[in-house]
Order: C-alpha cells, then structure tokens, then sequence
C-alpha cells in the first residue's frame, strides 16, 4: 500500500508506542570492550533502556585484554537507531569500531540479476543459443509474430513502469530513488507468481513521454505494471495505454489495492453479518487507490459510498471546482447528500476506508460509526488511527502493516493477476478480472478460519497467486480478451 513518512520521538525508556517501537530498522553495531565482568551487561541495558532490542550477538576476536563483537540492534526508525549508535558512542571502555545497516547492506549491487536458462560451456551450445541457430528463430517469429510468445521471454515478463513521483506514496523522489522500490516489486512478482519483471525507471514526467516509452518497449514484455505515478497523471497513463497497447497493463497503486481492500470487505462484512448493499462506506482519501475502491466497490453493489478528501466529503455541492476524477467521485458517490467533514460523514457508517494519511480518523469519528464498525486504516507505516485505540470500539480492523493481523497488502493481488493473464495471453485485464481476483482472494479464508483477527489470507500463502491467476485467467476467457484458449 501507500506509504507515509514515519513518525518520530518516544523511544526513552517505557515511553514506546507499537508503532514506534516496530523494528523495521536494523543495525550491526561492530564494537570493542574491555574483556571483564560487566562491561557487555552495561552496554546492553543502555542499548535496552532507549528501547532497542538485541538480535544476535556474535564474537568477532578476543585477547587478553579487549574483546570485539558484532550486535545485531532492531530500532522503530533511522532517528531511533541514531539515537542508539550516539548513546554508544558515549560510553566508556566501549570503542564503535563500525556501524553497518542491514537494508543497505541486502540492496548493495541491486537485488535482482538476469540469470541464464542454459550454460554455455561449448561451440554447439552458443551456435544454438546465438548466431548462427538463432536466425532460423528470428526468421520464424517474422513470418509469424504470434510465434514470439512461445519463442521468447514475452510470455512471462512484466515492466515495472514508474516516473518515481509517487515512491511508496512518500513524494516525488525521481526515477533513481524508485529503482531500489521497483526492485522490490520484481522479487514479489519472482516469488509469488514466478514472473520475470524489470524495473523501468523514466526519468520525465511527461505522460506523453511516459506513453510513448511503453508504447515502443511492449514488444519485449507480456505486460506493463505502473506503480507510484502520481495522480492525476497515473489516470490518463493508464487510460491511454489500456486504449493503445495488445497486452494487459495494471496500475497497481489503483487496481491491486482495490482487489484487496474488496476482498477484505466482503469477508469483515460476514463477521458483522451486513450485506454490501446495505452498508454505509466512508472513505478517506480520493486519489488513485480511493477512486479505484470506489469502482470496485460499486461492481460488488454497494450502494451507499461517501469519499472525502482534504476539504470534506465530495458530492454535487462541491462541483464544479472539482479535477475530473474528483468530479466522477461527487456525482457517483453520497447518495443522501451529506455535507460536512470526515467526522461528520462517519456517522452511521458501517465500513471505513483509510487511504490517506497518519491520524487522519479521530476517535470520535469512530464512536460515530454505527454497531460493530470495521475499520480499515490503511496508511503505512502510520495508519489514519492506531489499533490500539481503535480496538475498543470496532470489531474488525485491518491495517497494511505486517506487525498487525489482517494486513491489506497489494502482493495479495498483483502476482496471481498478472500470472494468470500471461497464462491466457489477455489482451487486457479488465474490471471482470480484477473482481474475480477480488473473490478469489477472499475465498482463500475458509468459513472455518475467518474471524475478527482473519479476514484476508496470509501473504505467504503460495495457494492465492495460484487461485488468483486461476480466477483471472477464466475470467478472460469469458470476456473475450484471451488469445489462448485452453491451458
């Protein structure tokens, strides 16, 4: 999901709120220390005391006199682990010969590599593999384009496309700072689904520019997967690539968010035994993922949806000051009418949606929902309300962090969508598709493991991608957007 930028302070002794005290920072404190009783004590309850946590501890050298070890450290953020090395660095007879960080440390040289089907060890082999047996290829897929499928790496490869302007939802970090995300993304796509993706990073954020570029690399690739393009370029990128391009394209932070959250919805919505006709549905947040929702939702039949942005809810009264996506939220979405703030668009409301930013649902905005609300607070790290606050007062909550139950999290969606339109060859992936993944996700909680605390699968379930793809792949057949028929 979308990110947000993490919050800082409050790591002093006792004083750890959950979501600063999560160890998504990790450091490998290499340090030497007079070789006698006590000194490794002390140097561990200081680093206890401003709340980070000891991992492995290993023994690096020893003599007579100073000893030297390497600490593995779990910090809530850079600041809090900052805090940590500082405090080190002050204490006597302890010496910080180095500090390494273990994020870095797994992204130096990049995280994904090319990596032959075939050794090359001999003549024969590199005559079949290149010139000369390679031309009696290229001459068959010249004669018969549809052959490239079968011939090439097309059928099982997908672009990652980004202009970097929205990276994790954090702001415009440009096309270098997103390659390291998009790196990430091509080892979800490997893991999940076994799909070869590549980063593409484009340095413009020119839509034309970024249109012209896919258009002319397609060739190459089974499918194009945009992700964190900023709104509202993202809108018109996708529309247009959709219109001019044979093979599916997918924007993530739009579709792949809105299959999960639906597949959420539809089994929290079983717990509190309410139909999706009848609920009420707040959302915050009207931007790529938020309009998207919206669609999905409105395929699944919901009937009463109320979307707010920064200014309020949207509706007829505030057109016509509205973009055109905006727009299409005000005139499909509050039925009743409903004018005001968030605060007041919660009331009676059965379902909230989260997709804006850290504390963006007061408390009183929950104890304004109706009986056994379901929130979903999905901003990340720092979600629109806390759990923990929440918890009293809501009978379901899902947030996209993987340190509560029921993350919402896209990796749930992406590698069976894209697997299973590669398998058919789709031409597109269409709103069919994407609701037959939302189902199918859904259904991979059985009757008998959903509850409050288990409303999606886990993301290490291998069996969604594969019931996903399943899922997606009869869809298109039955739209008419599949070239391969039978498996």
């Amino acid at each position: 999901m979308s990110g947000v930028p993490a919050k800082g302070g409050g790591f002093e002794g006792e004083n750890l709120s959950p979501i600063d005290h999560a160890p998504s920072h990790i450091l490998t404190l290499r340090v030497e220390l007079q070789n006698r009783p006590g000194t490794f004590a002390r140097l561990a309850t200081e680093i206890a005391h401003l709340g980070g946590n000891l991992g492995a501890v290993e023994i690096i050298s020893v003599d007579g006199r100073r000893i030297v070890r390497d600490l593995e450290v779990f910090a809530g953020n850079e600041e809090h682990g900052n805090r940590i090395v500082d405090a080190v660095r002050k204490l006597e007879d302890i010496h910080l010969i180095n500090v390494s960080d273990q994020i870095f440390h797994m992204h130096l040289g990049g995280k994904i590599r090319v990596q032959s089907k075939f050794a090359i060890t001999d003549r024969t082999i590199l005559s079949q593999v290149y010139t000369p047996g390679v031309a009696r290829v290229a001459r068959a897929i010249a004669k018969d384009p549809q052959k490239v499928q079968t011939l090439t790496i097309k059928r099982n490869t997908v672009a990652i496309v980004t202009d970097g302007t929205a990276v994790l939802g954090m702001g415009n970090f440009g096309a270098y700072a997103a390659i390291p995300v998009m790196e990430g993304k091509a080892m979800l796509f490997k893991e999940f689904a076994d799909i070869d993706a590549f980063p593409i990073c484009l340095d413009t954020t020119d839509p034309e520019k970024i249109i012209e570029t896919c258009r002319i690399i397609a060739p190459v690739f089974g499918g194009i997967n945009l992700e964190d393009i900023a709104a509202p370029r993202c809108f018109e990128v996708e529309e247009r690539l959709r219109r001019e391009l044979d093979i599916p394209v997918f924007h993530d932070d739009q579709h792949g968010t809105a299959i999960v959250v639906l597949a959420a919805a539809l089994n929290a919505l079983k717990i509190v035994r309410k139909k999706m006709y009848a609920a009420k549905i707040l959302i915050a947040g009207a931007g790529a993922a938020g309009t998207a929702v919206v669609r999905m939702l409105r395929s699944a039949g919901a009937r009463d949806i109320l979307c707010c942005d920064r200014r309020g809810v949207l509706g007829p009264h505030r057109l016509p000051d509205l973009d055109f996506h905006k727009s299409w939220l005000a005139r499909h979405t509050n039925p009743s009418k409903i004018r005001g703030s968030l605060e007041d668009a919660a009331r009676g409301a059965d379902l909230f949606i989260g997709l804006s930013g850290p504390g963006t649902f007061p408390l009183r905005a929950l104890k304004r929902m109706a009986k056994d609300p379901i929130v979903f607070a999905l901003a990340n790290p720092v979600p629109e309300i806390l759990p923990e606050e929440a918890e009293p007062y809501a009978r379901v909550i899902a947030t996209g962090r993987s340190d509560y139950p029921n993350q919402i999290n896209n990796v749930l969606a992406f590698p069976g969508v894209f697997r299973g339109a590669l398998d058919v060859h789709a031409r597109e992936i269409t709103d069919a598709m994407n609701f037959a993944a939302a189902r199918a996700i859904a259904g991979c909680v059985s009757a008998e493991e959903l509850s409050e605390e288990c409303i999606v699968p886990s993301l290490f379930n291998k069996q969604v991608a594969l019931r996903v793809a399943q899922a997606v792949g009869a869809a298109a057949r039955d739209g008419g957007v599949a070239r391969k028929i039978r498996s």
